[in-house]
């Protein structure tokens, strides 16, 4: 299975597809989507453009986001909103289920603390995917909601199994 985890941004969206085979992970791709233009809307229109287009070469089956969580700033919260809804809809117009995760429980599942630091989650994330190329930080944490959404497939799956076993 492909696992497409998206960490919204206004400025740089970051991405990454793992692929999953029970407890296996392993690298696809990962990358930034750059906003253009010079007003909202054309910034918006760009991210969606090029998320269609990197679902449409890499056939994910699935999708995970990174919850916004709320900041002192209204106005960039709501921005980031603007930007996370997009996030949303190219997966979901493409067929995609999405997930939504909040940051502590991405951290918690790809660190084991849910306040870990930005070169914590790198670090994690190499280790799990060693030889991948990772385009920065947006992206590692794209990497991260993907593995995040991996491991809770897998536990949901391995809970269904369990639940109908046991109803047999």
């Amino acid at each position: 299975m492909r696992v497409l985890g998206i960490d919204p941004g206004l400025r740089n969206m970051g991405w990454g597809i793992i692929a999953a085979d029970g407890s296996r992970i392993s690298h696809i791709a990962n990358g930034v989507c750059r906003s253009q233009g010079d007003d909202l809307p054309s910034r918006l229109l760009s991210l969606y453009e090029q998320l269609s287009v990197l679902i449409a070469d890499h056939a994910p089956d699935v999708a995970a986001v990174e919850q916004t969580f709320v900041n002192k700033d209204g106005a960039g919260t709501l921005k980031l909103g603007q930007a996370r809804g997009i996030a949303l809809l190219a997966p979901a117009q493409a067929g995609l289920p999405v997930g939504e995760y909040a940051p502590n429980t991405i951290k918690k599942t790809v660190v084991g603390v849910g306040h870990a630091q930005k070169h914590q989650v790198d670090h994690m994330i190499r280790l799990q995917l060693p030889g991948a190329q990772i385009d920065g930080p947006d992206a590692a944490d794209a990497l991260a909601i993907a593995i995040c959404h991996a491991h809770h497939l897998q536990s949901r799956g391995a809970l269904d199994a369990a639940l109908a076993k046991a109803g047999a």
